[in-house]
């Protein structure tokens, strides 16, 4: 048992090598980012609709949406940034989009 301690390398209880959460989150990520290539603009920007719809599901404060598109041979890529208030809605925004 004292091996799988002293594996933990964040501050835990040795009951369940549970971590603090400012251990995990400390709020130095705030933005998300996301890409996809499409076949076309319109398929792209219903893309971003949907995401920002998303987003604004879970901000507490506006979310700043910062996207790209980009004309490619193959298609219109998309890349979006979402930079939300704390790192909490940045985390469950991505868990959201699995």
């Amino acid at each position: 048992m004292s091996d799988a301690l002293n594996k933990c390398s964040a501050n835990e209880t040795a009951a369940c090598c549970c971590v603090d959460v400012g251990t995990v989150m400390d709020n130095s990520d705030c933005t998300a980012s996301w890409s996809r290539l499409f076949d076309n603009r319109q398929q792209a920007e219903a893309m971003l609709a949907s995401l920002t719809e998303k987003a604004r599901g879970v901000e507490s404060e506006p979310c700043l949406i910062t996207p790209t598109f980009t004309d490619q041979p193959d298609g219109v890529r998309l890349d979006v940034d979402f930079t939300f208030s704390c790192q909490a809605e940045t985390l469950i925004f991505q868990l959201g989009l699995r």
